[in-house]
């Protein structure tokens, strides 16, 4: 098998040396920088630099560049969520296979609001982060692993969704889309009550716990106190070797990697609405009739409370603009 990936990479054009990155490598390696060792820091600082190194070295010539040794460079490759250091290279060939927008670095990666931006240039930046954002959260989905869940939450008898701050609002969208459809689904974000809701699951119950970098401690006592009575644990982060991921039985990742005015901006929001609403889609078509059938009689109970549409109206006329004489 590794064979055969080995001659998928080496059956690529060649890339010419641009500078450019390939987007979703260079996120996963800031994400993660914070937490490596000094050796796999090495590692990940000459990648940033020659980006399309892994294309033309092996990993044995990769660890002396960056003055590591091979089992590091594997190492680090597991920590940024590859099985090995061929995964790794295929990934980024695939990403500057696939890459159709030529930016610089510093617009399409490390590109951070300044006091003194443009409006202009500040509404460019945004709307690269979030689009990216989308684009690598979709490239990552596992279709298999979310149609599982989804089989889960359609014949579960007690879903809870955990999240805190910022990621509560996910957890309650969550829950009311999940409950209009006929799923017996809670949203909890206080954690005592969230723990109580927790202890009372069992083996036919779905316990999700929302968490952008994986390491908000009243979503992890909670997501562990509902797997401990037997529930199945669902983490949704953008870390996969959180603290919540590691108390998850299945763990859905989403890519983010920013340098805003805050840590947890929206586009962070964006990547988890979308595994999100697909998870909510997914989950709707396990019983198709059941779903339809109450979103339908859901919408109906709230009707008399809209306003109806209104019509056209014939053309108003014309206000005399002519000063009124007295």
């Amino acid at each position: 098998m590794q064979k055969e990936i080995e001659i998928t990479i080496a059956s690529l054009p060649p890339v010419a040396v641009t500078g450019e990155h390939a987007t979703g490598v260079a996120n996963r390696i800031l994400s993660r920088r914070p937490e490596m060792s000094g050796a796999m820091a090495k590692i990940a600082d000459y990648l940033l630099e020659y980006p399309q190194a892994p294309l033309k070295l092996s990993i044995g010539q990769l660890a002396a560049k960056a003055g590591a040794s091979a089992a590091t460079v594997t190492r680090f490759c597991r920590l940024i969520g590859y099985q090995g250091y061929v995964p790794f290279r295929v990934s980024i060939a695939t990403d500057f296979g696939r890459s159709t927008a030529r930016e610089s670095w510093k617009t399409d990666i490390g590109r951070a609001f300044g006091p003194h931006d443009p409006a202009a240039d500040v509404l460019s930046t945004l709307i690269n982060a979030h689009a990216r954002t989308l684009r690598e959260t979709a490239a990552a989905i596992d279709l298999p692993l979310m149609q599982k869940i989804a089989k889960r939450l359609a014949t579960s008898s007690h879903v809870d969704i955990y999240g805190v701050g910022g990621s509560a609002f996910l957890a309650e969208e969550m829950q009311a889309r999940l409950y209009r459809i006929g799923i017996n689904a809670h949203v909890w974000s206080e954690v005592h009550a969230g723990l109580t809701s927790a202890a009372i699951q069992n083996v036919e119950s779905v316990a999700i716990g929302i968490s952008n970098s994986g390491r908000t401690e009243e979503t992890i006592q909670m997501l562990r106190e509902a797997g401990r009575a037997g529930a199945l644990t669902v983490a949704i982060s953008n870390n996969p070797t959180s603290p919540l991921a590691e108390n998850a039985d299945l763990t859905i990742v989403t890519s983010v990697y920013e340098q805003f005015l805050q840590p947890d901006d929206l586009s962070a929001k964006h990547g988890q609405l979308l595994v999100l609403d697909l998870l909510y889609l997914l989950t709707a078509q396990e019983n198709f009739s059941r779903s339809t059938n109450n979103l339908a009689a859901s919408a109906l109970a709230v009707a008399t409370h809209r306003r109806p549409r209104r019509t056209p109206l014939s053309p108003r006329p014309a206000r005399d603009t002519e000063p009124t004489k007295e």
